[in-house]
């Protein structure tokens, strides 16, 4: 077996494709905006993508059937002349060592060159440690320009935000991208970290259905969001009882510590 194989299962052909990157990360954000677009505009499978830096297992289905775990790369055609053709890149995993991220990367945006794709956005998640009501959409991008788009559509950019840099796929597709002369924006949802978060997902996509001027229901992660509220409400209470009672302000302490 290649070190990464792609198994082309239909022929397309797109125009100007923009290519959409959804994995697996934190708050599961880019999966499941990715997921949920991809069966929002009923995308067709393109590609099927196995390879060495996945983790070495196999999923069984609920009818016992098993299969390889994979990538996926679907395709989507316009509309409307106010649309465009669409690549989602979606899957059960990322590159598990740094090798295998910027080949699985490397191998994909060759593929997806030979479609036409010269714009890519890659979806991702923030994580702010603490509990996000109101998430925002914070962003990176290949050029000034495409910076100045984005911010007009709401996304935040800030030289604190996201720090020192973008790890995994949703960076190497914009760095890379480069190599292929193609234009790229990351959008990071705001999230604790802590749990699944359709909220924050739901506010990558609608950043994305402004972009790429889709309209589609979004109801069903908002349902999702509610139910993680309820979760995370529940928790809180939990920890609440569990907690040690506070000492009082005025009450000497003899174990203050410092904590960098």
């Amino acid at each position: 077996m290649d070190d990464v194989v792609v198994n082309v299962l239909t022929k397309v052909e797109l125009n100007k494709p923009v290519l959409i990157v959804g994995l697996p990360g934190l708050g599961n954000v880019a999966k499941l905006a990715a997921d949920y677009l991809k069966d929002a505009i009923s995308a067709t499978k393109y590609a099927t993508i196995y390879s060495k830096y996945f983790p070495p297992q196999v999923y069984v289905g609920d009818d016992g059937v098993i299969r390889m775990v994979s990538n996926d790369l679907y395709f989507y055609k316009a509309k409307s002349p106010k649309q465009r053709d669409l690549l989602i890149l979606v899957g059960d995993y990322q590159g598990l060592s740094p090798e295998g991220q910027y080949e699985l990367t490397d191998r994909i945006l060759q593929v997806v060159s030979q479609l036409g794709v010269k714009e890519v956005y890659t979806l991702a998640g923030f994580a702010q440690g603490h509990m996000v009501e109101n998430p925002r959409v914070l962003g990176a991008a290949t050029s000034p320009a495409r910076v100045e788009m984005m911010k007009k559509l709401g996304v935040v950019f800030s030289k604190n935000e996201p720090g020192s840099g973008l790890i995994g796929a949703s960076g190497l597709f914009l760095g890379i991208g480069q190599l292929y002369q193609m234009e790229s924006v990351c959008l990071m949802g705001e999230t604790s970290g802590y749990f699944v978060d359709p909220r924050s997902a739901e506010a990558v996509l609608r950043i994305l259905m402004s972009v790429l001027n889709l309209v589609f229901d979004l109801s069903d992660l908002e349902t999702k969001a509610h139910e993680i509220d309820r979760i995370a409400s529940r928790l809180r209470e939990t920890e609440a009882k569990l907690a040690p009672p506070q000492p009082e302000a005025s009450q000497p302490r003899e174990d203050l510590g410092y904590i960098g």
